[in-house]
């Protein structure tokens, strides 16, 4: 369940309510009484390994484009 805060308790203590987010829980931000935003953990980034992708660059990939490819993406 959502743990309801005013924004003016969640500036005085964001810090905490952002370790409390980080450890799962919900923190729902309240203006007026109405709900405003949503404090949630963001999810951990995989790392990424080079070299994923199959095939390989060519030399005419380094090459400069024609002056028609050039003017057509506004070149």
């Amino acid at each position: 369940m959502a743990t309801i805060v005013n924004v003016h308790d969640a500036k005085t203590h964001l810090s905490r309510l952002i370790e409390r987010a980080h450890k799962g829980e919900e923190i729902i931000l309240a203006k007026a009484g109405k709900p405003y935003a949503k404090l949630v953990p963001l999810e951990p980034r995989k790392a990424r390994a080079p070299g994923l992708v199959k095939g390989r660059l060519t030399e005419a990939f380094f090459e400069p484009l024609p002056e028609e490819e050039l003017e057509a993406w506004g070149g």
